[in-house]
């Protein structure tokens, strides 16, 4: 948890950072990184799900 807490605020200070120099950057950064965070979540809870079913905790089909 303070991993996850420290990798947003590192993020947050890089955007910050890029947001002094460019505004348009910053929001293409900030909406990229909005789509991995996506697909992050996405595919760990997919993986969660995997590991689920072959446990047999599944839903039934």
């Amino acid at each position: 948890m303070v991993v996850l807490a420290l990798e947003a605020l590192f993020v947050l200070a890089a955007l910050v950072g890029v947001g002094l120099v460019s505004v348009p950057a910053a929001l293409i950064l900030g909406g990229v990184a909005g789509v991995v965070a996506c697909e992050r979540a996405a595919a760990e809870a997919k993986q969660q799900r995997r590991a689920a079913a072959e446990r047999g905790e599944g839903r039934a089909r």
